[in-house]
């Protein structure tokens, strides 16, 4: 009997372990099913999404193939660009002046535009300018004058042209030069003339001896440093009744005529004379139409404000100091001046 019951008993216990062992399998199996229904969704979704972002990629490489197409369709710009003011002051469409067509067309026209763009015109100044040189007044102190500036043309033009292709923004090639001395030097320009010439006028004539004197003031203590262009009518201004000049006889066109400022050509002759010493290049220079009798046949240098001027470069290898000394009693003389230091320096003719 009791051994009946134990093989009851071991039989159920065997039974619960079984349906305990069926129970976990059925557990395992749906959570197995849960996760690849899980991982399904998952791949799915990554791919939904790289999907979308292939489409998105299409779509913006094809606006962005649009908008290069249509960029391509318009005409090129070439903006030119003031370097100081960053302003743009002209812009260009090159294939509206022949860019690709008839470019010996194009470069003439650049360059006629380049070319009143550095110089002016009639009624809009340049970038062009003349160096106004400094000058030493009666204390010893410098007047600063303005610096050389050019407008290369040959340059813009070219950049143009290069520009032209895809088009863009173009800096005008604008050089700035300073004078060729350094302000420790200012003070030391006058210990050692180095040339000098005198003429002479009659002190009876009153107008054109005024002239005189205002022209050889206008010039005297002018600092022309190293590689400094002096322009006489640059310097000296207009010579006008409303600067003080005075009428006086002039030679126009081999005559002696009447005319305010009359007088002014024997400073410049006198000027010209004294720096011929010493080894300057000269930029501009003319003779009269007469013969004049302050200086000798062809020594001598005519000038008219707007027109005709006498101009030199300082290529003596060091700066120079002009001293234009006015005596009433009928004599001009001007001095070329320059440091001590400076004397064995000095080239000469």
């Amino acid at each position: 009997m009791r051994m009946r019951r134990w093989v009851v008993f071991i039989i159920l216990i065997g039974s619960l372990l079984g349906l305990v062992g069926c129970a976990e399998k059925t557990t395992t199996g749906k959570e197995s099913e849960q996760k690849n229904k899980v991982t399904e969704q998952e791949k799915k979704f990554e791919e939904q999404k790289a999907a979308e972002e292939a489409a998105k990629k299409t779509a913006a490489d094809a606006e962005t193939k649009r908008i290069a197409e249509e960029e391509a369709k318009k005409p090129k710009v070439v903006n030119l660009v003031d370097p100081s003011t960053k302003n743009i002051i002209k812009s260009l469409i090159p294939v509206e002046m022949g860019f690709g067509t008839d470019n010996d067309k194009y470069q003439q026209e650049l360059e006629s535009w380049a070319k009143e763009l550095a110089r002016g015109t009639e009624t809009d100044p340049g970038y062009d300018t003349k160096m106004i040189l400094d000058k030493i007044d009666a204390n010893g102190q410098v007047i600063k004058g303005k610096p050389r500036v050019i407008l290369e043309e040959a340059e813009l033009v070219t950049k143009v042209i290069e520009a032209s292709v895809n088009g863009g923004d173009v800096l005008l090639p604008i050089y700035i030069t300073e004078s060729g001395y350094k302000p420790e030097d200012a003070a030391h320009l006058s210990e050692v003339v180095v040339a000098t010439y005198s003429t002479k006028f009659n002190p009876s004539i009153t107008g054109r001896n005024k002239n005189i004197e205002l022209s050889a003031q206008a010039i005297d203590n002018v600092i022309v440093g190293t590689g400094d262009i002096f322009s006489f009518n640059h310097t000296v201004g207009p010579s006008d009744a409303a600067h003080g000049y005075q009428p006086a006889q002039e030679i126009v066109n081999k005559e002696l005529v009447m005319g305010i400022g009359g007088g002014i050509c024997q400073t410049s002759s006198t000027l010209f004379n004294a720096v011929d010493q010493l080894t300057i290049d000269y930029v501009e220079w003319h003779h009269h139409s007469l013969t004049v009798g302050y200086v000798p046949s062809g020594r001598d240098a005519t000038v008219s404000y707007g027109g005709k001027d006498f101009q030199f470069k300082n290529t003596a290898g060091v700066p120079l100091l002009i001293k234009a000394i006015y005596n009433g009693n009928g004599t001009l003389t001007v001095e070329v001046r320059t440091s001590a230091a400076f004397q064995s320096l000095l080239q000469k003719r």
